[in-house]
């Protein structure tokens, strides 16, 4: 092509650009329609365990659209790439739907959320092709730390945490000049009892931690990093909920039992939060482009 020469697309090929795009959304919109059709009653359900307090699953509530954001942006790095049809997406989406019809009769609610993160690489199959999918596969897998916890996990999960955040600050209490005896999930203050419930157990911060390090080891090219971070984790989040702990034994001392009525004690919680995610962050360094990830 010369220099100079200006080069302009016919009305007639822009316009076929602009209906082959609209008829390529159509299918979208309708699979969404459906989709929110189906699935009302389990998303006002999971909005429901989302804002039903700090202490359980509100992490969850941040999963899908950060999902959707690195989906986008996979898609973005591979938007040369085909779209196609799979018919491998049958192979999720079957078994989705048997869950949430399962669901339907037992009424957990959990079984139908769980077949929404099978549904999505299915969907995606058949509206997306296997090599568009294949790069939006993890992020897509992390919709699965949206869910709620079954209660018998969580139960067990609580007692072992709960033990550990009651055996920690009862160790770490004396050498900082402040007496403590403990009594099973109880701590003996001089001036109060203080009891380690499940709000303190650290569960929320755990959870969180964990789904933030996988987000941080997606992101991160270095094998090194990504493992480090997901095995350092689990003890950054109990770190974090162990200093929570040894400042609110301080602040029961301090201002009396009554001190757990406060915006101190949900401040102490937000803390567990504060310390353990940008350290999670951290170890993981500089993000990685989308392009440039293994």
């Amino acid at each position: 092509m010369a220099d100079g020469v200006k080069v302009e697309t016919s009305p007639a090929r822009l316009e076929a650009s602009r209906t082959a795009a609209a008829v390529s959304v159509v299918p979208l919109v309708a699979v969404a329609g459906v989709f929110l059709l189906v699935y009302a009653p389990t998303l006002a359900w999971l909005y429901e365990r989302w804002t039903l307090s700090v202490w359980h699953n509100a992490h969850g509530m941040l999963i899908p659209p950060v999902v959707a954001y690195f989906c986008w942006i996979e898609l973005k790095a591979a938007r040369d790439l085909p779209v196609s049809v799979s018919p491998l997406g049958f192979l999720f989406l079957i078994p989705a739907l048997l869950l949430h019809v399962v669901d339907t009769g037992i009424h957990t609610q959990l079984l139908s959320a769980i077949s929404i993160v099978v549904a999505m690489p299915g969907l995606a199959l058949l509206l997306l092709g296997l090599e568009r999918t294949k790069r939006m596969a993890f992020p897509l897998a992390l919709l699965a730390f949206m869910l709620p916890l079954p209660l018998a996990l969580t139960e067990q999960l609580h007692l072992v945490l709960r033990k550990i955040a009651a055996v920690l600050t009862a160790e770490a209490l004396p050498p900082l000049g402040l007496p403590v005896l403990r009594d099973g999930f109880t701590l003996v203050l001089p001036n109060a009892r203080l009891f380690v419930a499940d709000a303190c157990s650290g569960f929320s911060t755990l959870y969180a931690s964990v789904a933030v390090a996988f987000l941080v080891a997606y992101t991160t090219a270095s094998w090194r990093r990504r493992l480090v971070v997901l095995v350092l984790a689990v003890p950054i989040a109990i770190a974090a909920n162990w200093v929570r702990m040894v400042l609110l034994s301080f602040l029961v001392y301090w201002y009396g039992i009554g001190v757990l009525e406060t915006w101190m004690h949900t401040g102490t919680g937000m803390l567990t939060f504060v310390l353990a995610l940008p350290a999670i962050f951290a170890l993981g360094g500089r993000p990685e482009p989308a392009g440039g990830r293994p």
